[in-house]
């Protein structure tokens, strides 16, 4: 599949050019609507005309940068896809594609995910990186 860098490269630019909205803040466990972007080989990518995904905000660094993993619906069973419940439906995080990101990206607030589900998935991430 040809992908049509062009037209991100075009919205990257949009994104980054625009005023660093004040008016809004994140917190871990948030689950944001994401300009992701259009990616090199198996990275995940946005979809549609925003390039966009949802992620779950798992590290806040600050008021402009934090730690992400990308929302899917795929279930896939094994150590890098961790399943948990979103908006009433099962979803899964990809663990392995943690990504550092910058508030910029944020489109919009969708969810929050529960204590339990957010704990579940940092072990699982923990595991997968430091073991």
């Amino acid at each position: 599949m040809q992908k049509d860098f062009r037209n991100w490269h075009k919205l990257k630019t949009k994104l980054q050019e625009q005023e660093r909205t004040e008016g809004f803040f994140f917190n871990v466990g948030d689950v944001w609507i994401c300009s992701l972007g259009l990616n090199i080989g198996d990275e995940e990518d946005g979809k549609n005309e925003r390039y966009e995904r949802p992620i779950l905000i798992i590290r806040k660094f600050n008021n402009n940068l934090f730690l992400a993993l990308p929302i899917t619906s795929s279930m896939k069973i094994n150590p890098y896809y961790s399943q948990f419940e979103y908006k009433g439906v099962m979803s899964s995080v990809i663990l392995s594609q943690i990504r550092l990101l910058d508030k910029k990206r944020l489109l919009r607030k969708v969810s929050v995910i529960s204590d339990n589900d957010l704990q579940k998935i940092m072990k699982e991430l923990k595991k997968i990186i430091f073991d």
